[in-house]
């Protein structure tokens, strides 16, 4: 996820900057760069390697969702872990900043999975305990930094797990697997939407400043697909009305949106291109779940409201 309504070249941005210098020191030149580097300049990534990894991660949910759909409840626990581990490690590496690890860690599992049996009141339990844990577990570090390293523990604790937890509470419902298909369905369109009209089309930056491939041609095609997606999920699977479609569609391509840039500033603001390695052609597992984490707390939001469970 997070590639929506991209396409507008990075005319004299640090991030062409930066793919420049990568370019150079990979050992690739004009000579033999060829049809490849214009195809990854143009489309921004590696495209058959991400087709392909976004395959399997795509396969990899529905088996979990089709065969026993509480499976998917640990497809989360485990991004949100490596995820944890992804984003502590760069904020170490780069910023000299210390998540509490093990407390994240803990704490985070703990709000997934008692968002399984307890909703909301499981997750939230989890979550102010892990806030005090982090509080505690920095004590013997001194005060030297203390603010700083509570606050980015506080940080991952919530964006990470606590976001996570609202897509593990779409699974428990009789209609579980409709609610996380019409969710991650939503999220892909709209990513997929805006990929393809704003590498097609994309003319007119939307926060140059932020993320200069975005354009607002993107945005478009991320809204038109993401609406499209919504009425269609949840007309056809949770036997909802069209226009509760078109709001649950276009409300996640805003959040997906948001998502999105909320990465791109917080990768700027660190001067990294992406958060890890671990997905050939997207980049690390945070990466992918830039779109996908403030999606699923409103997915929940309006499914609740819209569907009953």
């Amino acid at each position: 996820m997070g590639e929506g309504a991209k396409g507008v070249p990075a005319k004299g941005s640090s991030a062409s900057q930066q793919a420049n210098g990568e370019s150079v020191a990979s050992g690739n030149t004009p000579e033999n760069d060829g049809k490849a580097e214009k195809k990854a300049s143009r489309a921004g990534r590696n495209l058959p390697a991400a087709i392909g990894v976004g395959l399997l991660l795509g396969a990899a949910i529905i088996v979990s969702l089709v065969t026993v759909r509480f499976l998917f409840i640990g497809v989360i626990a485990a991004a949100i872990a490596v995820g944890t581990f992804e984003f502590s490690g760069v904020l170490r590496r780069v910023a000299d900043t210390k998540v509490a690890l093990i407390p994240v860690l803990v704490g985070g599992q703990a709000m997934i999975w008692l968002a399984w049996p307890f909703g909301r009141e499981g997750a939230l339990t989890a979550f102010v305990l892990t806030v005090l844990a982090c509080l505690l577990w920095r004590l013997p570090g001194g005060a030297k930094g203390y603010v700083r390293d509570v606050s980015a523990s506080v940080f991952a604790a919530a964006y990470l797990p606590l976001f996570g937890a609202f897509a593990a509470m779409l699974v428990p419902p009789h209609d579980g697997v409709g609610r996380v298909l019409t969710f991650l369905i939503a999220v892909v369109a709209s990513d997929t939407g805006g990929y393809i009209a704003g590498v097609l089309g994309g003319k007119h930056p939307m926060a140059p400043t932020i993320s200069p491939k975005k354009s607002w041609e993107g945005f478009a095609g991320s809204m038109i697909a993401g609406i499209a997606a919504g009425v269609l999920t949840i007309s056809l699977m949770l036997d909802g009305h069209a226009w509760q479609g078109v709001l649950f569609g276009a409300a996640i391509v805003l959040t997906a949106t948001l998502g999105d840039l909320v990465e791109s500033l917080i990768k700027r603001d660190l001067g990294i291109k992406d958060m890890g390695t671990l997905l050939p052609g997207h980049g690390g597992i945070m990466d992918r779940l830039d779109s996908l984490l403030p999606s699923a707390v409103v997915s929940w939001l309006l499914l609740s409201a819209f569907v009953p469970a």
